[in-house]
């Protein structure tokens, strides 16, 4: 009887463990395509370089987030990054997308709000 309820407690803990870390939407976006796509932009945001071929990478992103659930993972590797790396102008961060010729919903800050982005 205590096997079983072992065994029980066992897949329990299993099964939480599984729901705990799986993603909670369908975002087919990673936060490694969000580096990868904007890497080219980190000299123009720290004033270090020119915007150069940065905004390939913003528009390839854009267009790759079709549903809330992208949106909402590239917000949340948007809003990661902008508090990891020191020396951002902020200002700068925000303006990408409009440099680039998109239009984001959302600025880019470590202060958004992500689960607002539709």
């Amino acid at each position: 009887m205590a096997g079983i309820i072992k065994s029980v407690c066992m897949v329990l803990i299993a099964a939480i463990i599984v729901v705990a870390v799986a993603p909670l939407g369908e975002a087919a976006i990673s936060c490694g395509t969000v580096v990868s796509s904007l890497s080219p932009c980190i000299p123009y945001v720290t004033d270090k370089g020119p915007l150069g071929s940065c905004c390939g990478g913003v528009k390839s992103l854009y267009g790759a987030a079709k549903t809330t659930p992208d949106r909402q993972a590239v917000c949340g590797c948007l809003k990661s990054l902008a508090g990891s790396y020191s020396g951002i102008n902020y200002g700068k961060a925000a303006g990408l997308p409009g440099q680039c010729g998109v239009n984001v919903p959302y600025k880019i800050s470590p202060s958004t709000d992500c689960s607002k982005v539709k």
